[in-house]
């Protein structure tokens, strides 16, 4: 018979709503039951799903090391789809195991906001000793609007002054894809209407039919460069545009884009975000938005609106919301602790947990595996000593996929 945790939950705040005196039964990395009947334990406690940081450069920025090595950004041009996070990433940094110390599982990373479309954006597990085994979701591409691609004009490539002139320079990127792809269509349907016509006079065998729709398809594929590739799978809505926003005027960019192009997307900070429409409109486009970092300084410009009321306007509007660190602004490991400013008006406290289990896990996609605890889902949780959302509150057993990474 396999090892089975059997935890006895004083309180179980389950990523959507809150129980007492439940009992949850681990076996084999997966949550096996969720019961009322009480079991002999070998842990108990507050029990909640472990957490996951919706937007984060962990072991990209770097405890204990100068600015000069930081890895957020690359200088190299405006337009890098194929810059891959993880091979910025040393995963000895110390920020991993006060994550894990906290139960911040789970991280999306992402380049930085220097480049209108920086690179790509994986979830991660926080507690993989090493980058092959961290992965658990190629969930997107990063993009920036506002200030901040707009600022690096001493990087390297054509680097726009103006938010006009970013916009500009990434439409026209898009559209030159686009009609790349549809030229090497037309080129294709032309080939395959040849091909058909010989089939039809029965100049080619079944055999060699067959090889020449290979060949045309195997020619059409060579058209596009790994670049192109990763930008159509944006255009396409096979993967998620994570993009970097905060005034409201650049969110209604976003929302227009997204239109244009049929993107999928989310609006990630907000954090200057103070008109309750443009959240609603947000909503109403179907865009999450994942909020944050709250508790931050407003160091620019586009964040003189950055109040922390503004949650309230959030919370009042049709958005669907979910929460970031954006560590190093603020430490992962703070992430609980931002949802203050959303139960000072009135957020219950099973929801503002949901706020950074289910809500995160269900924005980046993985909610079928993580971010709840119910039958069948990956055994990630926390059993915490208190109600998880005391200030002295500290999960004294942190298991991550049915594994015991923390005991205290």
């Amino acid at each position: 018979m396999k090892r089975q945790i059997v935890i006895s939950a004083k309180t179980l705040f389950d990523g959507k709503g809150k129980k007492e005196n439940m009992t949850v039964v681990v076996e084999d990395g997966k949550i096996i039951d969720v019961m009322k009947k009480k079991l002999k334990s070998d842990y108990e406690g507050y029990v909640t799903p472990a957490i996951i940081d919706a937007h984060a450069h962990i072991g990209m920025d770097r405890e204990g090391e100068p600015y000069q090595e930081s890895e957020t950004n690359d200088t190299l041009s405006q337009i890098l789809p194929m810059n891959d996070p993880i091979n910025s990433i040393y995963f000895d940094d110390r920020a991993f195991k006060d994550a894990v110390d906290f139960g911040v599982l789970y991280c999306c990373v992402v380049p930085g906001s220097g480049n209108v479309l920086g690179g790509k954006a994986k979830v991660i597990r926080n507690f993989a000793k090493y980058r092959d085994e961290a992965v658990i979701k190629d969930y997107g591409y990063k993009m920036a609007l506002g200030y901040n691609p707009r600022s690096t004009t001493d990087w390297k490539g054509e680097r726009p002054n103006t938010r006009m002139g970013v916009y500009a320079l990434l439409e026209k990127y898009f559209d030159d894809v686009i009609t790349k792809k549809k030229k090497a269509e037309l080129e294709k349907k032309k080939k395959e209407i040849e091909l058909e016509q010989k089939k039809k006079d029965k100049k080619l065998s079944k055999t060699e039919y067959k090889k020449e729709i290979d060949l045309i398809n195997e020619e059409y594929k060579l058209e596009f460069s790994g670049e192109e590739i990763a930008v159509l799978e944006l255009l396409s809505g096979k993967k998620v545009a994570k993009v970097h926003v905060h005034r409201d005027d650049d969110v209604l960019y976003l929302i227009e884009l997204v239109k244009k192009y049929n993107l999928k997307a989310t609006a990630d900070h907000t954090g200057d975000v103070y008109c309750k429409d443009t959240f609603d409109k947000l909503g109403k486009q179907n865009i999450p938005v994942v909020y944050g970092p709250l508790g931050s300084v407003g160091y620019k410009v586009e964040l003189k609106h950055a109040y922390y009321q503004n949650t309230q306007i959030l919370m009042k509007s049709k958005a669907f919301f979910g929460l970031m660190s954006d560590h190093p602004v603020i430490h992962t490991v703070t992430l609980r602790d931002t949802l203050k400013y959303f139960m000072i008006f009135g957020m219950k406290d099973y929801e503002a947990i949901s706020l950074i289990t289910y809500k995160n896990a269900k924005i980046l996609g993985i909610e079928d595996k993580l971010g709840t605890i119910e039958k069948g889902k990956i055994a990630s949780l926390l059993v915490w000593n208190e109600h998880p959302l005391y200030l002295g509150a500290y999960p004294k057993i942190v298991i991550g996929e049915g594994k015991v990474l923390r005991k205290r």
